[in-house]
């Protein structure tokens, strides 16, 4: 993964992204007129701080290295699905960060002690298992593009497309709350703000179990993981024809 240097940019970005517009709407929200105060805004993006790590997904980068070197071949001979040497990889890296993360949580409440909240019993479970089903989705929507290696050599290009509307839609840049109603309605209708925005308001309370918001966007998640699913499932079995005839 190393070798992609551009990738790696976003990386960072995405790391350190959460802490840039954590400041930027605390201080605009100093003049109020927003949807959260300035110390919503600081619980609200680190909270998409803890979603956005263990959600990422890189796994479009080995598996196009895998398809490219004739690599695939390994792990086609195996009994179990290559899909899940993916899958335990990125686990294990998650397990792997969990104390990292863990320290920055606790240094940022120690520098801003005023964001402390204690999240009810429904928003560590809840959020853990939304979090959890954010990877799942961005997992199986990386997966359909990671197939188009197949076909081309650089399919991880094809895919950091999604990325702008991942940062905007998702809830990155900006909550949710803040887009204007259209805007708000139609990302509600895309993967993104179930990635990111939907588990971190469960995270903060915002969400709760008798929330409408809360048994929808489980059933968007719901309909868009089985969509995704279905289609990378058809682009895995007719790419492993063209991957073979290939003689990779």
């Amino acid at each position: 993964m190393l070798a992609y240097r551009a990738e790696i940019y976003l990386w960072v970005l995405a790391m350190v992204l959460p802490f840039i517009m954590m400041a930027v709407w605390s201080t605009a929200a100093q003049g109020g007129g927003l949807s959260k105060d300035p110390v919503g805004y600081a619980r609200y993006f680190l909270a998409v701080f803890i979603v956005r790590n263990f959600s990422v997904v890189w796994m479009i980068y080995d598996f196009e290295w895998h398809v490219v070197e004739g690599r695939l071949s390994i792990h086609l001979l195996r009994p179990a699905s290559p899909l899940w040497h993916y899958v335990t990889a990125h686990i294990a890296e998650q397990m792997a960060r969990a104390p990292f993360f863990a320290v920055i949580v606790i240094l940022f409440f120690c520098i801003f002690p005023q964001a402390i909240w204690v999240p009810t019993p429904f928003a560590i479970v809840g959020g853990v298992v939304c979090i959890y089903f954010a990877f799942a989705l961005r997992f199986v929507l990386q997966w359909c593009f990671a197939m188009l290696s197949f076909w081309y050599e650089r399919a991880a290009s094809i895919e950091q497309l999604q990325m702008l509307p991942y940062y905007f839609l998702g809830g990155f840049v900006a909550p949710l709350s803040d887009f204007p109603e259209p805007v708000r309605k139609f990302a509600e209708l895309t993967p993104f703000p179930y990635v990111v925005n939907f588990p971190a308001r469960i995270l903060i309370g915002e969400i709760t179990l008798q929330s409408p918001e809360f048994h929808r966007g489980l059933l968007i998640m719901a309909a868009w993981f089985a969509g995704l699913f279905v289609l990378a499932s058809i682009l895995w079995r007719r790419g492993l024809k063209h991957y073979s005839g290939q003689g990779a």
